[in-house]
Formats: C-alpha cells, structure tokens, sequence
C-alpha cells in the first residue's frame, strides 16, 4: 500500500472514532431530553454518525482488500432491493412535496423540509447506486465522488 493510501487509511480510522464519539455522546444525552423535535435531530445527527463510521469504515476496506466478485444472483438481489427502495423514495416525496407547502406551523414545515430533502439526497444515491449495479461494473474512484458529492450544497467549501 502506498504511503499516501496508509496516510489515508489513518485519518480514516480517525474519523471513525470521533463518530464514534459522537454517536455515544448523543446517545447519552438523548435520555434527558424531553422536546420530542430536539430529541428526533439529534437522534437522526446520531443515527448519520453511525452511518459515517461505517462509510468510513467501507472505504478504509475499498483501500486495504481485494474485493470478490458477485455472483449474477446476489446482484439481481442487491439490484431489486435497490430498485423497490428508489419507488419507496419517489412516493416519500410525492408525498411530503404535496403537503409539506400546505404546512402553516413553521417548526413542522421546517422539519418536514429536512425529511424532504434526505429523501430527495437518497433518491438521487440509489439511482447511482442503481446506475452502477446494472451496468455491473466496479464502481471506479469517478463513481465513489460522484456519489458523495454531486448532491451535496457548496461540495465541501464554505458557501460555495
């Protein structure tokens, strides 16, 4: 492994632990608190968290392993799982775009708009993910930025 793979790597295992630290954090707090939108933010920043250490953790095993060849029935598996998820996605949104402008309590809009918008960011993942399944090929290092990037406001830098 290069030396700039093995730099990598460590500041992979890095930000695991400090999700990790996150996610522990938030836990323990959540038991104090009692406002129900309060205690469903942090415990969605939370649940992200647990996501991010195991993104972390998927591209630290990208880096470090050789990955083995599925056979044609685990990816028409992973390929319908995919496909149901992206209708389940589309009919979220359908949904939440009809009543979330009706919405006249600012609080509820707001957090009804933050659903909306993870929705929109899946929807838009699984149809990569979907992309590259079918076309059966390994996902390059394009494909890997493409996905963590292309929905994302301002692509890492302040305010554009």
């Amino acid at each position: 492994m290069s030396t700039s793979n093995k730099k990598l790597v460590e500041f992979l295992k890095k930000q695991i632990k400090v999700e990790n630290e996150i996610v522990d954090s938030l836990n323990s707090a959540l038991a104090e608190i009692k406002n129900p939108p309060v205690k469903g933010v942090l415990k969605g920043i939370s649940l992200d968290s647990v996501k991010h250490a195991e993104t972390y953790a998927a591209a630290i095993n990208l880096l470090t392993t050789t990955p083995q060849a599925l056979t044609q029935e685990h990816l028409d598996r992973q390929r319908k799982l995919v496909e149901k998820h992206i209708k389940m996605e589309e009919e979220l949104i359908k949904k939440l775009s009809v009543v979330v402008p009706s919405i006249e309590n600012n609080k509820v809009r707001l957090l009804l708009d933050a659903i909306l918008s993870d929705e929109k960011r899946h929807h838009e993942l699984l149809k990569l993910v979907l992309e590259i399944l079918v076309r059966g090929e390994t996902i390059t290092e394009e494909d890997w930025w493409d996905m963590l990037w292309k929905n994302v406001p301002f692509h890492g830098a302040p305010g554009g």
